[in-house]
């Protein structure tokens, strides 16, 4: 079985109420009355727990399964054996995540180290500062002159927040965190180690080496975005590097200077975005992605992990490669260099030879 011992089971959910909360609906012979308090996979579920079906893949594992309760496609149905309790959801990942939000609430945001509460006396927070009422500032972190941190806001230990910083409600800023030239919205949600407002890469080439570009812009975050573990924002040069509300980034990524990501975005790890780089809304990027300077990613567009983006990306396209360009393309050039390595060598390349 799943071992929750950092995030401990609650009561539970009646399948009823996870059907209510959720969008899905009871199958047939599904008693709504069965109470879940845990969620775990196919091959580790019990009969407090719910789980998922989502692939074929997967059937011998749902064939003995001891899950309290599946969700389910209505396509997959066939699959389920006699018996099993289920609901049935359009979108099962949707219906899952639901049901594990309301399951698990401690899991949705970082809560303090510590477990305390009000500034801890090893903290070191400047005279200046304007803390509102509510905020939890942890041992040993920094907080330079004239920082704003709004109520429910909780700063982590050894987090190093930088003069003129403004930080707002319901935030969580996690150990070693390092904001400056910065200003964040409401829920915002940075975890270990991130990296806010430092220098971006500016030189220039000079007779006697690299001359340095001053950076004197700022670095905007707007309310309800989370930052991946030891992602870097470079602050603005001349103008300022903005993350748009209700963004998502994953560990690992860097955004260069005066950068600007649109509204709920998702920016999956080890994307390194080059400076003046605008991306707009509902863009989704894969892992590993290289995206040059000053280009365009349209709204919607979405970008296959592992590709270099060297222009322009139209809205809604979905793109791939390198250097990245259409996925139909990008696929039927791949099968066609696969079909022309697979024929091999013929006679008349050898008598080239």
């Amino acid at each position: 079985m799943p071992d929750t011992s950092f995030f401990p089971r609650g009561p539970g959910l009646t399948v009823g109420e996870i059907a209510a909360i959720s969008g899905a609906r009871p199958g047939e012979g599904t008693d709504p009355a069965i109470v879940l308090s845990g969620l775990a996979p196919l091959d580790r579920a019990r009969a407090d727990d719910l789980s998922f079906f989502d692939s074929p893949r997967y059937a011998e594992q749902l064939a003995v399964t001891r899950a309290g309760c599946i969700v389910v496609a209505p396509k997959h149905l066939a699959f389920l054996p006699a018996g099993l309790a289920h609901l049935v959801a359009d979108s099962v990942h949707h219906a899952f995540a639901a049901a594990g939000r309301r399951l698990f609430p401690a899991a949705l945001v970082p809560a303090s180290v510590t477990r305390a509460e009000g500034i801890s006396q090893s903290a070191d927070v400047d005279p200046s500062a304007e803390i509102e009422d509510g905020v939890t500032i942890e041992a040993f972190a920094v907080i330079g002159a004239g920082v704003r941190i709004g109520r429910g806001t909780i700063v982590s230990p050894g987090a190093v927040i930088s003069p003129g910083c403004a930080i707002g409600r319901d935030c969580r800023i996690g150990p070693q965190v390092c904001l400056s030239n910065a200003l964040l919205g409401n829920r915002v949600v940075l975890h270990p180690g991130v990296k806010i407002g430092q220098d971006g890469f500016g030189y220039v080439a000079g007779r006697a080496g690299l001359d340095k570009v001053v950076q004197v812009g700022r670095v905007i975050i707007q309310d309800d975005v989370e930052i991946g573990a030891n992602a870097t924002i470079d602050r603005g040069a001349i103008r300022d590097t903005v993350i748009g509300e209700g963004t998502k980034i994953d560990n690992q990524v860097q955004v260069g200077h005066n950068v600007a990501i649109g509204r709920h975005s998702a920016i999956v790890a080890q994307v390194g975005i080059s400076g003046s780089t605008t991306i707009g809304d509902g863009v989704m990027i894969g892992g590993q992605v290289g995206i040059n300077g000053h280009v365009t990613i349209g709204d919607g567009a979405q970008i296959a992990a592992v590709s270099g983006v060297a222009g322009d990306v139209p809205k809604g396209a979905r793109w791939g490669g390198i250097p990245a360009r259409p996925m139909r393309q990008w696929l039927r050039e791949a099968r066609f260099l696969s079909e022309l390595a697979a024929k091999g060598r013929t006679p008349r390349h050898e008598r080239d030879d």
